[in-house]
């Protein structure tokens, strides 16, 4: 993989790409969009390896080399549900609002983007996982407490 760079133009150009420029996160008619197996297999993995190393992050005891792996996991994942999950237009429109969070923090914890301490980017991902669970209907899913 080409880095996070290369994940996220991929995100723009493949078929998950609907042109919005700027997607919103809303419900469907007051309903939580439905998801497929690959897309909550996807978040369960990002979920258990953000949750794993909140510890070690908020004692400060997560080194920038951890920051980058953590980054590439999350990446991997990102690319996989791009690859695989098939939702609607209207909910894959919706999905783009979380990925593009999740992105962002990807960036911050690999170091690509500065946004002061690579911890900034874990919020990101925090935000972008309970933004799922608020917006999509995952059995079963729990959000993620930013404080361990």
């Amino acid at each position: 993989m080409a880095g996070l760079a290369g994940t996220h133009h991929a995100l723009a150009a493949d078929a998950h790409d609907h042109g919005a420029a700027t997607p919103v996160l809303k419900l469907n008619a007051g309903s939580k969009w439905r998801t497929d197996a690959p897309l909550r297999e996807g978040m369960l993995k990002i979920r258990a390896d953000v949750e794993q190393k909140l510890p070690a992050i908020h004692a400060g005891k997560f080194a920038d080399a951890q920051y980058a792996a953590l980054g590439k996991a999350v990446e991997a994942q990102l690319a996989y549900i791009v690859g695989n999950c098939k939702l609607e237009p209207a909910a894959d429109a919706v999905l783009h609002g979380v990925i593009a969070e999740m992105s962002d923090g990807v960036e911050v914890v690999t170091g690509k983007k500065a946004a002061g301490e690579r911890s900034n980017g874990v919020v990101h991902m925090v935000n972008g996982l309970n933004n799922y669970g608020s917006y999509f209907d995952h059995p079963g899913w729990k959000p993620v407490s930013p404080k361990h």
